[in-house]
């Protein structure tokens, strides 16, 4: 089953704006019969989609964050008993934008355990700053992996989902559009490290995603010659006519 999920980040600025979208979205989902979709939009929404999405089985909700403790004097957190309480079943962690605002691998292994133990289903984002020759950014990502899921149950390999997004293959500075291969590459790494951590079968049932400037346009490349279980989509996730386009083509690939 191809897995599409939409990371609304923080957009849009309106709960009226969210529900068009979404109902856009959710009228694709209803068409789909092998490929699911999950939305993750800011969680101010989360409940309300949550309660949109019943009866929809081929779509699912998810957060963009969580912290690591269930509740306490965190002011501005949320935990993730919380976003579980409402309707949600799967978080987005170790996001490039999350780290890039300065957390850590410890950090987010903290979280995905305590994601797990609420369980979620969880969206492990890594992904290399640059490329070179000498293929340092390998160690770079084994060490991602590593450090994000220290501590991990070995039994919670069932709702654990990893999507690589390569740091250089994004937005305006991108060095250049990361290709199929490059994520067929990394996958193989990714997948030797699940196998490692969690051992043969269930390291090879842990889907693994792509993102990085995903679109309607390059998402078949990802999926078929790539061999990606899904796509993690940012931006485009937000037009339901496009975003619908890369759901109906997983569902169709499927």
């Amino acid at each position: 089953m191809k897995l599409i999920v939409g990371n609304w980040k923080m957009y849009p600025k309106t709960l009226i704006e969210a529900k068009e979208i979404f109902a856009g979205e959710k009228k694709v989902a209803r068409t789909m019969n092998k490929a699911k979709a999950v939305i993750c939009p800011p969680h101010i929404f989360v409940a309300t989609f949550a309660q949109g999405a019943l009866g929809t089985k081929a779509l699912a909700i998810g957060a963009q964050n969580v912290f690591y403790e269930d509740e306490g004097a965190r002011t501005g957190e949320t935990s993730p008993v919380q976003i579980a309480s409402v309707g949600a079943t799967y978080v987005i962690l170790g996001h490039s934008e999350r780290r890039a605002l300065g957390e850590s691998d410890e950090l987010i292994a903290k979280k995905a355990v305590a994601a797990n133990k609420a369980k979620l289903t969880v969206i492990l984002c890594v992904g290399e700053k640059g490329r070179d020759e000498a293929g340092s950014y390998f160690n770079e990502v084994r060490k991602q992996l590593r450090e994000s899921l220290e501590g991990f149950p070995k039994d919670g390999s069932k709702r654990l989902i990893i999507a690589y997004e390569p740091i250089w293959a994004i937005g305006a500075k991108a060095s250049r559009p990361a290709t199929p291969e490059d994520f067929h590459e990394m996958s193989i790494l990714i997948k030797r490290h699940l196998v490692e951590q969690f051992g043969k079968t269930s390291g090879f049932r842990v889907p693994i995603l792509y993102g990085g400037s995903v679109d309607e346009k390059n998402a078949e490349g990802f999926l078929k010659e790539g061999g990606a279980d899904g796509l993690l989509v940012g931006r485009v996730s937000l037009d339901p006519t496009r975003f619908g386009a890369i759901m109906k083509l997983a569902d169709k690939l499927t």
